[in-house]
C-alpha cells in the first residue's frame, strides 16, 4: 500500500491536531439537565463524549454535599469499576462504594456504583421489609439497556419500583424514542420527567473510506447544498460498482494490518480502534502487525514497555500472557471477553493513557468501557449477536463511531471504512446519519421474579405493577411502538399476565407458594436466591442432592447450573473424572430429572447439565496450575474466568441460606475463597 489522499481530505487532514486547552464551561444542555433533577426526574441523551457523565458528577456532589446518597447503576462490570475508578479520583475513595458480582466495597458510601441488577435486588429487599431505599438520587447510565432483549427487564423493573421521592437521572447517547420514555415516566411516577437532548458531537466526526491501494477518500460527497441529500463520494461509488474490485485481502484472510497502520500514521491518524467480527479476528489482527511504527518511536515504545512491566509486575499470569510479545513489539493488543479480566485491565489502561498505536476489539466494547481513539476502524456492516450474524443498527454503529476523537485530544475524529466481503458501504453510509433506533419494552416473567413480589404484594397488586410496564403505556396510548407490544403482550397485557399466573401456578403445585399466593417456608428462602436457574437450585437443596461439607465439590456442581455452553459428547464414562465428582453430579442429574421434566412439560427452560465445567471448576478449587487447564481446554481464558465469578455470584447468594441452611450457607462462603484467587482476582 502506497499512502494517499484525496485533495478534500488533505483539507480536513490539516484541522487535526490538538485543541487549544480552554477553561471549562459546560454545554447548554448540561447546565438545563442540573436544573431539571432538582424539581423533576431527567433524561439526556447526547453522543457518547459530549458529556454526560459531567452531568452525574455534578448533581452527585450537590447531593454529598447535602449528606444524601446517590446510586449510580450501569449495565456492566467493566464500566462500573471505570466509574468507580473516576469518581474515586474525583470524590475520594472513602466516599465511593462499588457493588457488582464479583465486588463489595464500601456499600454505605455516599455515592456506590454498582450493576442495574443488585440496584433491583436492593428495591426487592426494600419493599419486602417495608424500609426506604437509603438513597437520594438514582443515577441509570445506557439508559437504552431498556431495550435490552435479555436485560431491559431490569431496567424497567427499577423504573416501575423506584419510590417517587428518589430522583431519576438516565444518561444515554441512543434512544429514538426519549419523550416517549419519559412520558410514560411521568405517568407512572406522577411527576414530571424532563428531556433533555443535545445532537452536537463535541468532537466532528469525518466517514472515510479506505481503499485498498492505501488511498484514502471521503466516504460521502460534500453536499451541494444544506438541502440535498447525502451521497457516496463518486470514487467510493466507481469502486462499488467495479465488477473487479481490488481486494484488501484474500476471501477468508485479514488485511495487513501492518500495512494500514502505516498509510493511516501517515496521515497522524493513530491511535485507532478497529472493530473485528470475532475473538479470533481481533488476535490474529495483532499478529499481521509489525515493528515500524513503535521503532520509529524510542520513547513511546520504551515507555510502553515500563508501564506494561509496571501494571503486571505482581501477576505471573498477566506477565507471562501470549499477547505480551506481540503489544511490546507493535504497539497493538486484542481486547474481547475471551480474555482475562486483568489482561483486559492492562489494554485498557495502556489505550487510555496513549500508549498504544491501535487496539482490536469486538463491537461489544463500544459500549463497554470508556476508551476513546482518533479514529475508528470499521471492517464489517454486520455483527454477531451470539446466535446469528445481523446488520449493524444505527445505535450499535453510533455507539462504535463515538469512540472516535478524544474530547480535549482531537480536534476532529475519523470513522474509516475498509472494503472486504462483509462490509456493505451503502448501508454503513444510511447508518452514519440515521436516528438511533426507538427503544421498546422488554418486561416478561421468570421465577425470580414471581417469588420476590409475591414477598412484598398480592397477586392483584402484581397485576397492578405489570400494568405499569413501559408496554402497557405503549398500548394504552395507542402510541408509536403500540403494534408491537399489542403483538407481543396482548391488547390488554393479558398475555404477560398469563404468563406470570402460570409461573405462580408451577410455584403452587411445588409448594413454594400457597394457594392464595403467599409464599410458603421454601419460598421465602427461595426468593432469596436471584440466580439465573433459581428453581433447580432450590429444589436440589430441597431434595438434599449438593455437597454441604465439601467446598470444592459444591462450588464444582453450582457451576454445572452456571454454564451456559454445550458440549457434544458426555465423558462421564472417563475413569481419570474424581469419583467423588462423578457420583454427586449422577445423583443430581438423575435426581433433578424428574422436576426438569415438569418445567419443560410447561414450557419452562430446564438447561442441561454438564460435567466438563464442574471438572473444571474442581481441579482450580483444588489447587490445580491455571495454565496448566488452560491447556487444551475447550473454555478460553476469560469464559472461564467468567464461569468462576458468576459461580462464588451464585454461591454469594446460598451463603444468604444462613438462617435455613446453616451449614450449606457455610460452605458456599468456604467455596467462594477457594475459587476466587488469581488471576481470576487481581491484586
Amino acid at each position: 500500500m502506497i499512502p494517499g489522499a484525496n485533495k478534500d481530505l488533505k483539507r480536513i487532514f490539516q484541522d487535526i491536531g490538538v485543541p487549544e486547552q480552554k477553561v471549562f464551561r459546560p454545554d447548554p444542555f448540561q447546565i438545563e439537565a442540573i436544573e431539571a433533577i432538582k424539581t423533576a426526574d431527567c433524561l439526556v441523551t447526547a453522543p457518547t463524549g459530549a458529556g454526560k457523565t459531567w452531568i452525574a458528577e455534578q448533581v452527585a456532589q450537590k447531593v454529598m454535599k447535602n449528606n444524601g446518597k446517590t446510586w449510580y447503576a450501569t449495565p456492566l462490570k467493566a464500566l462500573t469499576n471505570s466509574i468507580h475508578a473516576q469518581f474515586s479520583k474525583l470524590f475520594g475513595k472513602e466516599n465511593i462504594g462499588i457493588l457488582t458480582g464479583d465486588i463489595k466495597e464500601n456499600a454505605d458510601a455516599a455515592i456506590v456504583i454498582g450493576t442495574t441488577e443488585i440496584l433491583r435486588n436492593q428495591l426487592y429487599d426494600s419493599m419486602y421489609t417495608g424500609k426506604n431505599l437509603d438513597c437520594d438520587l438514582i443515577i441509570l447510565d445506557e439508559a437504552h439497556f431498556l431495550g435490552d432483549e435479555e436485560r431491559g427487564v431490569v431496567w424497567e423493573e427499577i423504573m416501575i419500583y423506584l419510590p417517587v421521592r428518589i430522583p431519576l437521572l438516565l444518561l444515554s447517547a441512543t434512544i429514538g424514542n426519549p419523550d416517549q420514555i419519559a412520558n410514560w415516566l411521568t405517568s407512572i411516577r406522577g411527576k414530571h420527567c424532563q428531556v433533555v437532548k443535545n445532537n452536537n458531537r463535541p468532537v466532528p466526526l469525518h466517514p472515510v473510506f479506505f481503499h485498498p491501494s492505501g488511498t484514502l477518500f471521503p466516504l460521502m460527497k460534500t453536499p451541494d447544498t444544506p438541502e440535498s441529500r447525502p451521497e457516496l463520494h463518486h470514487e467510493v461509488s466507481k469502486f462499488i460498482n467495479n465488477k473487479q474490485q481490488p481486494m484488501m485481502a484474500p476471501g477468508g484472510k485479514l488485511p495487513q494490518f501492518g500495512q494500514i497502520l502505516k498509510v493511516m500514521d501517515h496521515f497522524d491518524l493513530l491511535p485507532a480502534i478497529f472493530f473485528l467480527k470475532s475473538r479470533v479476528e481481533c488476535d490474529q489482527a495483532v499478529r499481521l502487525c509489525n515493528e515500524g511504527l513503535l521503532n520509529k518511536n524510542p520513547g513511546k515504545k520504551q515507555a510502553l514497555i515500563d508501564r506494561l512491566e509496571e501494571l503486571t509486575q505482581h501477576n505471573p499470569h498477566l506477565k507471562n500472557h501470549p499477547q505480551r510479545r506481540y503489544l511490546e513489539l507493535t504497539g497493538t493488543a486484542g481486547h474481547h471477553s475471551g480474555h482475562l479480566p486483568g489482561w483486559k485491565v492492562v489494554v485498557e489502561t495502556l489505550m487510555a493513557e496513549g500508549l498504544l498505536n491501535a487496539m482490536f476489539a469486538t463491537s461489544t466494547v463500544a459500549a463497554g468501557v470508556n476508551f476513546p481513539a482518533r479514529s475508528v476502524v470499521v471492517l464489517n456492516s454486520d455483527r454477531f449477536n451470539g446466535v446469528d450474524f445481523m446488520s449493524l443498527t444505527p445505535s450499535e454503529f453510533q455507539q462504535m463511531a463515538g469512540r472516535a476523537g478524544r474530547r480535549g485530544m482531537d480536534n476532529i475524529g475519523f470513522g474509516l471504512m475498509l472494503p472486504g466481503k462483509f462490509m456493505n458501504l451503502k448501508y454503513v453510509a444510511r447508518l452514519i446519519d440515521a436516528p438511533p433506533l426507538d427503544v421498546d419494552s422488554q418486561i416478561k416473567i421468570d421465577f425470580s421474579m414471581v417469588l420476590n413480589l409475591l414477598l412484598s404484594h398480592t397477586p392483584g397488586q402484581i397485576q397492578i405493577l405489570l400494568d405499569k410496564s413501559f408496554a402497557s403505556y405503549l398500548i394504552t396510548k395507542g402510541q408509536k411502538g403500540s403494534k408491537i407490544a399489542r403483538k407481543r403482550f396482548g391488547n390488554d397485557m393479558e398475555h404477560l399476565w398469563l404468563s406470570f399466573q402460570t409461573h405462580m401456578a408451577f410455584l403452587t403445585r411445588e409448594n413454594f407458594v400457597t394457594p392464595e399466593g403467599s409464599l410458603t417456608d421454601d419460598g421465602l428462602w427461595a426468593s432469596k436466591l436471584r440466580i439465573d436457574s433459581p428453581l433447580l437450585v432450590a429444589q436440589s437443596i430441597r431434595q438434599k442432592l449438593l455437597p454441604i461439607t465439601d467446598p470444592a465439590l459444591l462450588a464444582s456442581i453450582i457451576g454445572t447450573f452456571v454454564n451456559e455452553k454445550e458440549f457434544p459428547d458426555d465423558p462421564l464414562h472417563q475413569t481419570a473424572l474424581p469419583k467423588r465428582l462423578k457420583e454427586t453430579f449422577l445423583d443430581l442429574r438423575y435426581g433433578l430429572k424428574p422436576f426438569a421434566i415438569k418445567l419443560l412439560k410447561k414450557g419452562f427452560p430446564a438447561p442441561n447439565l454438564y460435567i466438563q465445567p464442574a471438572a473444571l471448576l474442581y481441579a482450580w478449587a483444588h489447587g490445580e496450575d491455571w495454565d496448566d487447564l488452560m491447556v487444551g481446554s475447550v473454555f478460553a481464558e476469560g469464559d472461564f474466568a467468567r464461569l468462576i465469578l458468576r459461580t462464588a455470584e451464585n454461591l454469594r447468594q446460598i451463603a444468604k441460606l444462613g438462617d435455613t441452611f446453616p451449614m450449606i450457607a457455610k460452605t458456599a462462603k468456604e467455596a467462594i475463597e477457594l475459587i476466587l484467587k488469581e488471576p481470576i482476582i487481581t491484586l
